[in-house]
């Protein structure tokens, strides 16, 4: 988890202006996860892990104004960068650590994610999953937008390539595209999606549902009994 810190730390100052060339539709993917977040009060507590700089935390607090929000992330240097996003904001506190092994610093109407969990080994990803349904109030809601790999070493292909194409047809130049592609190489751990909600189920997580998918790029959500 070091290199991890390591890496994230390393590229905050860039990360929200590069989003956009990464993540093939981005406002689609962002966009879905806000929606499935669909929590019937106007001021849930929500939970942001892997919040990095802040950027699924902004849009759900656009949606939920007067929300309570905590932003967990192992990286200091992305927290202190969403720092500056939600200075004007009381109701927003941030706890920096490995949230694979820490305790999630409370209960919560809503535990949402974004491309973070998939950097875990598949048996932190599961444990981690048990852990969100306990933190998770009655009724209260898991949204995770994350990669998946493929179902079979064929699609993972095709989805790989297509990532690589979307990236190389940007706009960042060949040295950051280079860091991008290096950085995912050694991070990135994918589950494949059918996995993924079958550990959702066995946690006890009600109306698990893929509400998007674009190749590797899904959101999946649950609701705890």
């Amino acid at each position: 988890m070091e290199y991890i810190r390591t890496a994230f730390n390393a590229t905050a100052s860039r990360y929200d202006a590069q989003r956009r060339w990464v993540i093939p539709d981005l406002d689609g993917f962002y966009g879905a996860a806000v929606k499935a977040a669909n929590w019937p009060g106007s001021s849930p507590a929500i939970l942001d892990i892997g919040a990095g700089t802040g950027l699924l935390s902004a849009l759900l607090m656009e949606r939920y104004p007067g929300a309570t929000l905590t932003l967990l992330d192992i990286s200091d240097q992305m927290l202190e960068v969403a720092k500056k996003r939600f200075s004007s904001n009381p109701r927003t506190r941030y706890i920096t650590g490995d949230y694979s092994t820490r305790d999630l610093g409370g209960r919560y109407d809503l535990i949402c994610s974004a491309l973070s969990i998939h950097h875990l080994l598949h048996e932190d990803k599961q444990a981690l999953f048990w852990r969100v349904y306990d933190a998770l109030n009655p009724n209260g809601i898991f949204v995770n937008a994350d990669q998946a790999a493929g179902e079979t070493a064929a699609l993972d292909r095709q989805y790989l390539q297509y990532w690589d194409e979307f990236v190389r047809n940007g706009p960042l130049g060949k040295d950051e595209q280079a860091e991008i592609l290096k950085r995912r190489a050694a991070l990135d751990k994918n589950a494949k999606l059918s996995v993924q909600l079958g550990w959702l189920r066995c946690c006890g997580f009600l109306d698990v549902d893929v509400v998007y998918c674009n190749r590797i790029f899904v959101v999946i959500t649950g609701r705890k009994k």
